[in-house]
């Protein structure tokens, strides 16, 4: 399992195709939602699993603060420790970039999964593509 920052067309055409996977064809958010007009303002991750993409996800900064979005495993590669390793490599990232703090908007099934890597809930819910969710945040 080897998670990349993106660099190349094909890996960032990997990262998409994972997430349209997750969140287009199994959660049915609208792709128009799901590709949106921050793509080319973020650094995007990918994760592979024995040479296949198997997870992805994003980073921008706003404000000074991390804003973690998009984070994905395809259904085959969950409780693999995917996500764990995407989210390991996001934050890693984070610190060479100097942030301190982490920020996401949760699907409130995942809590517990966030939770569990030190972040906090700060937020009631709310609903994005029709999906409840919550923020949290995280000191790194």
């Amino acid at each position: 399992m080897e998670v990349r920052i993106v660099e190349t067309e094909q890996e960032l055409a990997d990262a998409f195709d994972v997430r349209r996977t997750v969140f287009v064809d199994e959660q049915n958010v609208p792709e128009e939602e799901e590709i949106d007009q921050h793509e080319s303002e973020a650094v995007h991750f990918v994760l592979y699993n024995e040479g296949k993409a198997a997870g992805a996800g994003r980073f921008r900064v706003l404000d000074g603060i991390g804003k973690v979005e998009r984070i994905c495993v395809l259904k085959e590669n969950r409780k693999t420790g995917s996500g764990v390793a995407v989210m390991n490599k996001i934050e890693e990232y984070a610190k060479t970039q100097g942030i301190t703090t982490l920020k996401l908007n949760a699907q409130t099934h995942a809590i517990p999964f966030y939770s569990r890597l030190g972040y906090e809930t700060v937020s009631e819910e709310f609903l994005d593509a029709g999906i409840p969710h919550k923020t949290m945040k995280k000191t790194i």
